[in-house]
């Protein structure tokens, strides 16, 4: 397989050239074509840049993002992003929010093919019983159904994943983690995920590449998940290389925040500087201050 997308020493700095903050440096990453890989680092590591770096919102302050060979200039549809938040438009339904999305990149498309399409990727999603809801009217979980809908509308050969499914409770995430497998295994699209949870990385994924801490942050050596599919969740806890690979992973997570810690307690605390207080003017022996009147008028004597 070829790789479809290529990370060449790219880093991401911002600030003044005088004093640049490195918050991704010397990434490297190839990515083959139909491959699920998934980036597993912890908040605030920079997963969310590194994302938007792959599909073209970001450009790198060093180094080339590439993707078929040609450098990543702008978004485009065949970079499908799906966000952390839903990012749909409230006032719209379910549908008209994909409806949206095809007609942004197919104008032409005429009005039964348009809600042909649309309606297709509603239901391959399983949200064809609320297509006309508003996203207000829908759970946290519908509304990322209805944002996976929108995305996979695109049709992108690649579906980059934001850690769409954090803020999930567990049963809800349990069930879009298997319909996003079983839409992979069916297009076999290319997809990469940014994730923080380790047994969701290894039941998802081909590849498994850890984001150190930052800042600086970089790409560490991968893990192979070399397990069959499709991968049945309820047997994994007895699958020996899920619980190697689960133990290993974590293992070296931990290190990374050992690490962290170890080089924050090297940080020389400044000095608690407050305010000089300044004490009330000394008034003269001879000065005397009349009470205010009830009219509240001063009085000098």
């Amino acid at each position: 397989m070829n790789d479809i997308l290529q990370i060449n020493n790219a880093s991401v700095s911002f600030g003044p050239p005088s004093n640049r903050t490195d918050v991704l440096k010397d990434l490297q990453l190839s990515v083959k074509e139909n491959e699920f890989v998934a980036v597993i680092g912890f908040s605030g590591a920079g997963k969310s840049t590194l994302m938007n770096l792959l599909s073209g919102l970001q450009q790198p302050s060093s180094g080339e993002v590439l993707y078929k060979g040609e450098s990543i200039k702008e978004p485009g549809p065949d970079l499908g992003m799906m966000f952390q938040n839903y990012s749909l438009l409230p006032w719209l339904s379910v549908l008209d929010n994909v409806k949206l999305a095809i007609g942004a990149v197919e104008p032409k498309i005429s009005k039964s093919e348009l809600d042909e399409k649309a309606h297709h990727y509603v239901k391959m999603v399983k949200l064809d019983h609320a297509f006309d809801k508003k996203p207000h009217e829908l759970s946290g979980g519908m509304r990322q159904r209805a944002s996976l809908a929108r995305t996979l509308s695109l049709d992108p050969e690649v579906l980059l994943l934001d850690e769409p499914l954090s803020a999930l409770d567990a049963l809800t995430r349990s069930e879009l983690q298997d319909q996003i497998l079983n839409i992979w295994e069916k297009d076999k699209r290319t997809v990469v995920m940014i994730t923080n949870d380790v047994d969701e990385a290894v039941l998802m994924a081909d590849r498994i590449v850890p984001l150190t801490m930052g800042p600086g942050a970089t790409l560490a050596e991968e893990f192979e998940v070399n397990m069959a599919r499709p991968r049945d969740r309820h047997t994994l806890n007895d699958h020996p290389e899920f619980m190697r690979l689960k133990s290993e992973i974590t293992k070296f997570m931990m290190g990374l925040n050992k690490e962290s810690k170890e080089l924050a307690a090297d940080i020389i605390p400044m000095p608690k500087v407050e305010p000089k207080s300044f004490a009330p003017p000394v008034l003269s022996p001879t000065f005397k201050q009349n009470p205010v009147s009830r009219k509240g008028n001063n009085n000098v004597a």
